[in-house]
């Protein structure tokens, strides 16, 4: 596979390549460029080129692209999902519902940038300026990276790459080293579609390398980045030296609370929804099990015999439910968190077991409120660790004790009580009877804290993407 650049397929520049590995079993699948500085120099220059041609492009005119692009897609939409599969670890089914999101979100995006208008202050809305009409307008940043995670690459393309593209912008995609494959194929799709050359790059290698070199470039004027907080924190520092503009969206500890009235079977359902899915490599997933001590055996008791039901095994199968990590490296991490919060108090009822990147669904019982994993450890993985708690307000403190505020939830019979907690979490985003792993293209997703800055969605991304600028029709009355 090939980076884009300036509307070309082109390898790196010295021709060094990186191996992607199906993480399920080990084998190179293909490669990608390491890009030299000197491309990622080469890409912003074009972006900065090509940007200015794009602005010019009407609204109804990039979004008529898009939405071709949209159809490209569809008409590769298998061997897209076969690629995120492979190349991600996780089920054909999940890849295939990735997939059919980008029309969902693109579409989304088209309808939002053709209703981005302008407002009036009239004259005489304060002394003085009874002759003065002032009119906003919103103007593309320039150069936006786009810098994207593993976990779900296609999900956050669809929310970085549509809105940057329709507000007039230059995007340059930094996909994550251990699975650049299919964004590497939805970039070749837009340059297809028509987006202008210079509009629509990608630049591949590690993020340590190319994705400082493309951070640090002072013709970068915005960067969207989805991964961890501590890389997320790098990246600021990076940005505040030419004061680019930033958006972030970074780890979380997401708490799942239950009431003492709260649905247990409900709770187990969203449960397998809000942990399980994607092998647990979610930022937005259900992470602290915060359960009332009256229902926590029970809880634990229908939460093991449930993920018994799971089916695990080769990510290409249509019938496997739960895949495997993305690359053995991130499962002898979790295998390490695990083992940190048995050593804590923590008591396995399930799982606990590894084999190369594949990691048993865990559950652990007993976790105590100062365990690691009950404040800010974040396991990226499928475990579901139990914390028992007597009142609402010690579960509210146990859930605000995390420097994360990402997402949380909280499953309560009772309205006022549900409503109650949803106000006192200090996060971005909160689910009542449901799990925390909730995002609607529509909705503004971002969090609180430690979480990140700024957010993401149709509501909001384009006023992440664009500046406002007044229009001042001076002595016009």
């Amino acid at each position: 596979m090939k980076m884009s650049i300036n509307g070309k397929a082109i390898d790196a520049s010295d021709k060094a390549v990186i191996d992607v590995l199906n993480p399920a079993t080990g084998k190179v699948i293909d490669t990608v460029p390491a890009a030299t500085e000197a491309d990622v120099k080469l890409a912003v220059d074009k972006a900065k080129a090509g940007q200015k041609k794009w602005a010019q492009v009407p609204v109804h005119e990039k979004g008529d692209i898009l939405l071709k692009f949209v159809a490209l897609v569809e008409e590769n939409k298998e061997d897209l999902a076969r690629t995120l599969s492979n190349e991600t670890g996780k089920p054909i089914t999940e890849a295939r519902g990735e997939i059919a999101n980008i029309p969902i979100a693109f579409k989304g995006f088209v309808e939002k940038a053709k209703h981005l208008y302008g407002e009036v202050i009239p004259a005489g809305m304060e002394k003085n300026q009874e002759r003065h009409v002032l009119i906003t307008t919103r103007e593309p940043l320039g150069v936006i990276a786009c810098v994207i995670p593993f976990n779900f690459p296609c999900d956050l393309f669809d929310q970085k790459v549509a809105p940057a593209l329709l507000a007039g912008n230059a995007a340059i995609v930094k996909p994550s080293t251990d699975n650049p494959l299919t964004l590497c194929k939805l970039t070749a799709l837009l340059v297809k579609a028509g987006v202008s050359d210079g509009a629509i790059q990608i630049v591949t290698g590690r993020g340590s390398t190319v994705g400082n070199w493309l951070c640090q470039n002072p013709d970068v004027h915005g960067i969207t980045f989805t991964g961890s907080t501590e890389v997320g924190i790098e990246t600021y520092k990076n940005a505040a030296n030419h004061l680019a503009h930033v958006s972030l969206e970074l780890g979380g500890n997401d708490a799942f609370i239950v009431w003492k009235d709260g649905d247990i079977d409900l709770a187990v359902e969203e449960m397998i929804w809000g942990r399980m899915y994607n092998t647990g490599q979610v930022c937005c997933a259900s992470k602290r099990f915060i359960v009332h001590n009256s229902l926590k055996a029970a809880f634990a008791e229908k939460a093991v015999a449930r993920i018994k039901k799971i089916k695990t095994g080769d990510p290409a199968d249509d019938a496997t439910e739960l895949g495997c990590l993305i690359s053995e490296k991130a499962a002898i991490d979790v295998e390490r968190q695990v083992a940190l919060t048995v050593k804590q108090g923590g008591r396995i009822i399930l799982g606990g077991r590894r084999n190369g990147a594949f990691y048993e669904p865990t559950v652990i019982s007993d976790v105590p409120k100062s365990a690691d994993v009950a404040i800010d450890m974040e396991i990226f993985g499928p475990v579901v660790p139990i914390i028992g708690f007597e009142t609402l307000d010690e579960a509210v403190e146990i859930a605000n004790a995390s420097k994360f505020g990402l997402c949380g939830c909280i499953f309560s019979a009772d309205s006022k009580t549900a409503w109650k907690v949803a106000s006192c979490l200090e996060c971005g985003g909160v689910v009542i009877n449901g799990a925390s792993f909730f995002r609607s293209f529509e909705m503004p997703f971002g969090g609180y804290k430690y979480s990140g800055v700024g957010t993401e969605g149709v509501l909001s991304t384009f006023n992440e993407v664009t500046r406002v600028k007044t229009i001042v029709l001076k002595n016009i009355i």
